[in-house]
């Protein structure tokens, strides 16, 4: 009676003790909230989703060479895929938590016992030899969910890892085809600026023709001698720009090597025959970047169930089997047998402050992770509707720009003609021409802009990512 009685005030006291270590979480909860706002203009039909090739839209093999090239040696897609790696490590590691953990021990010792400790002689004074060799087991018992929520945790940056390497690669992929795009459209310039030159040579051998013949006055010569100066400067600029354009392709693609200049296409060649396409009602879903920050709010939210669990007590069971002995000869009888087995407690007395510490951090972690979410999501929409808006909107200059490029070679020709003719000055001729090379230039811009903001639309609708992992935005 006694011994039950003796039993259960050491149970309730064993159970007051683990209820006074247990700390407090009171007073401590995320303050951030995930946004989710509407995606404007958003088809009411399923939107196709875009190729995970999508710059083979453009149907230029040189493209589709560059893209692949820098896709398999840009040291910033390799940085990506090496933290997935880790990010897989860390996963995998955390699932052995819940495991039992098997441990071998062999120890052998030469040891000298001293007369003077707790072994008495014969042994105190001698030197003996003892050995150990067992199985040791350790199994945490996860009661609380503390090992579960580090696994979560894991999972989560694995996921967000993997939607980074997505995001890495169709920001690679967009930024070497809009810098393809800017060289073709600087070879276009350029050939805009070569006919500029040559025609002012013409005209200044015109010029020439006429003040030999008394017609034109030194005026109009030096107006025409100004003005090829100009235009040399105009196409040196240009050809500036196109070797620094290549330089920065070159770094793109991993210094590979880079299309001749003399084969590169026309921007007309370029233009991809396809409608601009309504913004879908999913677009959250197929931006990998999006994918990364809701991975990370998962990931940052089980951490903060990780740093509640460790203010619970962790169960271990602990258990060993195995023989020991003092001097190798007896080692392998069977007395020198030994084994036990029993749960270990451990509970984190007087560790309030700490515990709380590092929740307050955690849930600090889970409100920048809920914060930046919210942000890509903003960035998310607001790049979409910007490159739907600029497609839509460049058509229209388009057509407006092709209406003023005929009005201006119209009036250059009949400008032209005059002069010819004796009836106007060479001044109308260079006003008249002035305004058809700024047309011809402001045409070559438009359309290069059209390419520019098919590619910014390609990546602003997720770039095909979500053929390529397996991450998805809610």
């Amino acid at each position: 009676m006694i011994d039950l009685m003796t039993r259960g005030r050491l149970a309730g006291l064993v159970a007051a003790w683990l209820l006074a270590g247990c700390a407090s979480t009171q007073g401590i909860a995320p303050e951030a909230q995930m946004r989710a706002p509407a995606v404007p203009q958003a088809s009411s039909a399923p939107v196709a989703p875009v190729s995970s090739t999508w710059w083979r839209d453009f149907g230029d093999p040189q493209l589709d060479a560059l893209v692949e090239q820098a896709l398999r040696d840009s040291p910033t897609l390799g940085v990506a895929r090496a933290r997935l790696r880790r990010a897989q490590s860390a996963s995998a590691s955390a699932r052995t938590a819940d495991q039992p953990q098997f441990q071998g021990q062999l120890d052998f010792t030469h040891q000298r016992f001293s007369e003077n400790g707790i072994v008495p002689p014969p042994l105190g004074g001698s030197v003996q030899d003892s050995a150990t060799a067992q199985v040791n087991l350790n199994w945490e018992l996860d009661f609380f969910g503390r090992n579960q929520s580090a696994l979560q945790a894991a999972l989560g940056s694995e996921r967000a890892a993997q939607a980074d390497v997505a995001a890495a690669r169709v920001v690679l992929a967009s930024n070497v085809a809009r810098t393809y795009f800017q060289l073709v459209r600087l070879q276009e310039q350029a050939v805009v600026a070569r006919r500029t030159l040559a025609q002012r040579e013409e005209q200044l051998k015109l010029v020439r023709q006429r003040v030999g013949a008394g017609l034109d006055t030194n005026l109009e010569l030096r107006q025409s001698e100004g003005a090829l100066p100009e235009a040399r400067q105009q196409l040196e600029a240009l050809q500036e720009s196109t070797q620094t354009t290549r330089n920065a392709l070159a770094a793109l693609v991993g210094a590979g090597e880079l299309p001749d200049l003399a084969k590169l296409p026309t921007i007309a060649a370029l233009h991809p025959v396809t409608t601009v396409p309504a913004l879908p009602a999913d677009l959250l879903g197929r931006r990998p970047d999006v994918a990364a920050a809701r991975a990370r709010v998962e990931a940052a939210s089980e951490g903060v169930k990780q740093a509640e669990a460790e203010f619970y007590p962790s169960v271990n069971l602990v258990a060993f089997a195995g023989l020991t002995s003092l001097g190798l000869s007896n080692l392998v009888d069977l007395g020198s047998r030994q084994w036990g087995v029993g749960p270990a407690v451990r509970l984190p007395m007087f560790a309030q402050d700490r515990l709380r510490a590092n929740l307050r951090g955690r849930t600090a972690d889970l409100d920048a992770a809920i914060e930046s979410y919210n942000g890509a999501v903003v960035e998310a929409i607001h790049e979409a509707a910007d490159a739907v808006a600029s497609l839509q909107s460049l058509a229209r200059q388009l057509a407006e720009q092709r209406q003023a490029l005929a009005a201006a070679e119209g009036a250059y020709d009949i400008a032209l003609q005059r002069y010819r003719a004796g009836l106007g000055t060479f001044l109308n001729v260079l006003t008249a021409e002035t305004a058809v090379l700024a047309q011809r230039r402001l045409g070559v811009d438009l359309a290069a802009r059209v390419l520019d903001a098919r590619v910014a639309l390609y990546r602003a609708l997720g770039g095909g990512a979500t053929e390529d992992t397996a991450v998805a935005a809610h």
